[in-house]
């Protein structure tokens, strides 16, 4: 990931700012936490309140247009991909119990943040509602991982030198590599618990 953020910013810089908007748009957290760890170092020509802004306007957008999507054609869409049913089944339920927090969180809860919106949209919430919490969400969001990359790139600057990169990379893997065994040790629970129902057709 570091080498493509570094390409653009070599190659493309003109074009940095509508690729956070696209990125963000579809999911983008590494992208924002490298691109705010390297304005720390003042060796690309990154504004960092810029990347918020525009990570800000993209996560922003993104979640508006999945939010009316669930909204119109949630029950379809969702009907196409049954191997995450668990994952909706605990959205849905997170919604219904914890609006408020849930709107304002799911962002930050790894492997649930794309199908959120849709199912939020599919809840019956007031798109007024959803378009101000949406918002602080993403304000929240952009502001965490932009100053947050640009914060724990200027202490690894201090500390490590010019080894930081590749001292964020291993973060970054690492926080990756956690994310994704939680979600397989969470699938494997879904499935053991489908398997007992199916084994057991008269169990609630």
């Amino acid at each position: 990931m570091e080498d493509f953020v570094i390409n653009i910013l070599e190659n493309y810089s003109y074009l940095l700012y509508l690729v956070i908007v696209v990125w963000t748009f579809l999911e983008g957290e590494t992208f924002i936490i490298i691109l705010g760890a390297l304005a720390s170092e003042g060796r690309y020509p990154i504004n960092v309140t810029l990347v918020m802004v525009f990570a800000l306007a993209g996560s922003f957008m993104g979640d508006q247009f999945y939010f009316y999507i669930g909204r119109r054609y949630g029950t379809p869409l969702l009907a196409r991909w049954p191997n995450m049913a668990g994952k909706i089944d605990w959205a849905f339920r997170m919604v219904r119990t914890h609006e408020t927090l849930f709107i304002l969180t799911f962002r930050f809860i790894y492997g649930i943040r794309n199908i959120s919106p849709f199912v939020i949209g599919m809840s019956g919430i007031s798109r007024l509602k959803f378009f101000v919490l949406n918002f602080i969400a993403a304000a929240l969001w952009a502001n965490t991982f932009a100053w947050g990359g640009y914060l724990l790139g200027y202490a690894l600057e201090r500390w490590l030198g010019e080894h930081k990169l590749a001292i964020l990379g291993g973060f970054v893997a690492a926080a990756v590599l956690i994310g994704v065994v939680n979600w397989l040790k969470r699938r494997r629970q879904e499935r053991l618990m489908a398997e007992g129902k199916l084994r057991n057709p008269g169990a609630p």
